[in-house]
């Protein structure tokens, strides 16, 4: 874990709020000046803690309001298999989130479709390219909250 004094802490808190804030705004919020702020800013870039500056989109708005959770058994355990799964899923843009985990699953996977028929197209997709033991999928009916924000 890498150390952050509380002025780093306090701008990534708002930059993960409003990553395309002025420098010159957000320097009289952290009080700093623009050129101290971009200097921490490149800094936490350099050491790797702010990997990257983007756009939150609405999913619905651009016809993928579907959000489904990929429950997966592995149909080995090998570096093979998991080598082939690990490049079927990184080509796949509609996979957000690949995780691996403990207990009886092996693998979640969080994507987004535009809806079931979609979701059936996915899966076809992903059986093509790498053999499975296991896989059932939940679609989510509302979501309570979803955020990409850290507790800074």
């Amino acid at each position: 874990m890498m150390t952050l004094d509380e002025t780093d802490r306090r701008i990534l808190a708002r930059l993960q709020r409003r990553c395309d804030e002025p420098l010159e705004e957000l320097g009289t919020h952290i009080g700093l000046s623009r050129n101290a702020v971009w200097r921490r800013i490149k800094a936490l870039e350099e050491r790797g803690i702010l990997k990257g500056r983007v756009a939150v989109v609405d999913a619905e708005a651009v016809g993928l309001g579907l959000m489904v959770f990929i429950q997966v058994r592995a149909a080995h355990h090998s570096g093979d298999w998991l080598d082939q799964f690990r490049r079927a899923v990184r080509a796949m843009p509609e996979i957000l989130g690949v995780y691996r985990m403990t207990g009886d699953l092996d693998y979640l996977i969080r994507a987004r479709v535009a809806d079931v028929a979609d979701y059936d197209r996915l899966y076809q997709r992903l059986i093509d390219r790498v053999e499975m033991g296991d896989v059932s999928a939940s679609f989510v009916m509302e979501e309570l909250k979803e955020g990409t924000a850290l507790p800074l």
